[in-house]
Parts: structure tokens; C-alpha cells; sequence
């Protein structure tokens, strides 16, 4: 290995090391309360090290969004592979869970820790990419299984992928911040997992009455006499 090569990985290891402590620490103390002083202080470098690597502290915001999002769309590529959506939306349900509990402060940091947002021109993602855009890729499965007929179509894709989103994240969440609890007697997250995505699937298969409906388009209420 040549020396220049040598320095880049170092520089590499560096910047990862300067990822990872300003995730703790915005997990543990929120963002506004971090300082980079601070994240300096945790890795045992000056400041003035991290500033040669990240401008300020929007900076590492947005690598951080970036790289831990990757991370999450990266988990559901080996599914892109399955042609039933239905199945492939269960292997997301799975592959997100098992990311919650591998990586559970990126977990935090990604969907638990407020800050201020980052812009989509600010992020090293391409929006709309399969490959690299995570929520792209579950709604896309929810919308190919209602052009399937396998699930409603009178709801927006967005609409059902968020409530597929939602509930995933309450099991996620919970897990992460309350299993500890002897209060409840939790049962194990895979479990109630499968259960809620079981439960969504079904309650959102098509009736009669959403066939009707026009694609993309909730029921109207009928109005009130």
C-alpha cells in the first residue's frame, strides 16, 4: 500500500470516527445541544481537525442523513429481486425491523432525534432512485400491488405506504425505547411485526366497494342530513 493510499483510508477511518460520536451525541443530547467542541472532545481531537473535514455542524447533519439513509435502502435491495410486491413488502417489514435493532442510533438519529431538515438538493441521494431512496422503494411495492389488485387502489400509494410506515415504526420505536420495561410483557418485535404487516395487508385488500372507487381516490363521505 503507498503512502498516499495509506492517508486516504486514515482520512476515511477519521471521518467515519467523527460520524459516529456526532450520532451518539446527538442521539443523547439532541442536536441544538451539541456543539463540534464537543464532538471533538469525544473523538480526542482539536476541533480544528474536525473543521478539515466537515464545515460545521449542517455539515455532518447532512452526511449523516445521507449516509444512514443509504444504509437503510441498502437493507432492501435484495428484494427488488421479488416479483410478488406482497412478499416484498413483507421482506421490507423484516428488513427494516432488523435494522432498528442492529443499528439502533442511526435508528434514533434518522426517525427519533428532531433537527432541523435537510433538503432533498442536500442530500447524496437521488430521490426517486429504488437503489438509494428507501421510502421510493416502499412506495413503489405498495403501488405495484394495487396496479396488481392485490391491495386497495381508491387510496394514493403514499397514503398506504405511510400507514405501513407508521405502524413499523411504532414497533421499532417502542422496542428501541421501552423493551426494558417489566411493566408490559412484551412479546418479541419480529412477532408483532409480522402480525401488524399481516393485519395491514388484509385490511387493506380490496372490496367490492373500493373496485368501484376511481384509482388513487378515497371514499367520499356521504354528507352529513
Amino acid at each position: 500500500m503507498g503512502t498516499a493510499e495509506r492517508r486516504e483510508r486514515e482520512r476515511e477511518r477519521l471521518r467515519e470516527k467523527i460520524l459516529d460520536a456526532a450520532r451518539d451525541l446527538f442521539t443523547a443530547f439532541g442536536y441544538e445541544a451539541v456543539t463540534m467542541r464537543k464532538i471533538a472532545e469525544k473523538i480526542e481531537y482539536s476541533p480544528t481537525t474536525i473543521y478539515l473535514h466537515f464545515a460545521d455542524k449542517n455539515a455532518l447533519l447532512r452526511e449523516l442523513c445521507s449516509t444512514d439513509f443509504l444504509t437503510l435502502a441498502s437493507r432492501f435491495q435484495v428484494l427488488q429481486a421479488e416479483s410478488d410486491p406482497i412478499q416484498r413488502l413483507r421482506g421490507i417489514a423484516a428488513a427494516f425491523l432488523r435494522f432498528a435493532q442492529e443499528l439502533p442510533n442511526h435508528y434514533r438519529m434518522m426517525f427519533m432525534t428532531p433537527h432541523p431538515p435537510v433538503s432533498v438538493d442536500e442530500r447524496a441521494i437521488e430521490k426517486g432512485n429504488f437503489e438509494e431512496d428507501a421510502w421510493a422503494f416502499v412506495k413503489g411495492s405498495v403501488a405495484e400491488a394495487q396496479q396488481a389488485g392485490l391491495l386497495r387502489g381508491d387510496l394514493p400509494s403514499g397514503t398506504v405506504a405511510q400507514l405501513f410506515f407508521a405502524g413499523l415504526h411504532g414497533i421499532a420505536a417502542l422496542h428501541i425505547t421501552a423493551s426494558n420495561d417489566p411493566w408490559i410483557d412484551w412479546r418479541p418485535a419480529e412477532e408483532i411485526s409480522e402480525l401488524m404487516t399481516e393485519t395491514l395487508i388484509r385490511g387493506c385488500a380490496p372490496t367490492a366497494e373500493t373496485r368501484r372507487a376511481p384509482r388513487g381516490s378515497a371514499r367520499k363521505k356521504a354528507p352529513r342530513t
